[in-house]
């Protein structure tokens, strides 16, 4: 029973990790919190949706969904975030919610207001055996979770690119004096974040088999939680962040039940941890 709410714990905290790994390298390089990336996250899902009715190819429709999801946030920085770089953080912020806005009525329009069902065929068989079971489903999820989370660590550390995106977090002016090539930094950075968000999307679309213009609303307020827990802007903070709450909500919720609505256990554990660590989990001492 333990083990198998531990399981049930990781699953939900990998998809948050992607939902909000975003919105954390968006923080980390502009410091702005990016709202619409929760719009993206209904972007991906519904790009995913439509590509694999299209091909019934699901890594294709994964694989496709992300590429055009990251597409669209280098749009969104170049012609939305950029020229809001010298305005005060309110402006960027109130930009980022309409966006978001603007995104699901768009979805609305374009696909309806219906729950679509997104039933596709896993290519694993589900792990059952007297006292534990492990969906086909979720085994694709901590799998490409995984993957795309190694991935991230490498450029991050190990390229050059990289090194551009940590200078550039680090002070986004002397990067430029010395060189960095800012905008190509900031370009990538939106491109990785709503790739990571539509990722997250076409995940959630399989797990609960149901796509919907509004599917965004609660990690837009989730993400926000597990990027302050984290240490905002930290990656490795938002991918400890995130599984906590994924464990915390599963655990409470099976073993003390719905006292609280579920989602509200996550700002419960982000209230609790804060009081304790007032700069969330990963930050670093000013």
């Amino acid at each position: 029973m333990l083990l198998q709410q531990i399981i049930n714990g990781i699953v939900i905290g990998s998809v948050y990790a992607l939902t909000a790994m975003g919105a954390t390298l968006v923080y980390g390089i502009l410091r702005i919190l990016d709202i619409a990336n929760a719009g993206a996250y209904a972007i991906g899902a519904y790009s995913g949706l439509f590509l694999y009715q299209t091909t019934g190819n699901l890594a294709l429709s994964f694989l496709g969904a992300t590429l055009l999801t990251g597409f669209f946030g280098t749009v969104v920085q170049k012609f939305l975030y950029l020229p809001l770089l010298e305005k005060p953080p309110l402006i960027p912020l109130i930009a980022s919610i309409g966006l978001f806005i603007f995104i699901q009525d768009l979805l609305r329009l374009i696909a309806g207001p219906q729950i679509r069902e997104f039933n596709a065929r896993i290519p694993f068989e589900s792990i059952r055996t007297a006292d534990l079971t492990i969906n086909s489903v979720w085994i694709l999820i901590i799998l490409l979770t995984t993957l795309l989370l190694l991935f991230l660590w490498y450029v991050l550390n190990k390229t050059k690119i990289g090194l551009a995106w940590r200078a550039t977090a680090q002070d986004l002016e002397i990067s430029t004096s010395m060189g960095v090539n800012v905008k190509k930094v900031v370009a990538f950075n939106f491109l990785l974040g709503y790739g990571f968000a539509a990722a997250a999307g076409v995940m959630i679309g399989l797990l609960y088999n149901s796509v919907f213009p509004t599917m965004g609303d609660v990690p837009a307020y989730k993400m926000l939680a597990i990027i302050v827990l984290g240490g905002l802007g930290n990656p490795l903070g938002t991918v400890v962040a995130s599984l906590l709450i994924g464990l915390v909500e599963t655990l409470v919720a099976g073993y003390i039940g719905f006292f609280l609505p579920r989602d509200a256990i996550a700002f419960v554990a982000l209230i609790a941890i804060l009081l304790i660590k007032p700069r969330g989990l990963m930050s670093k001492k000013a």
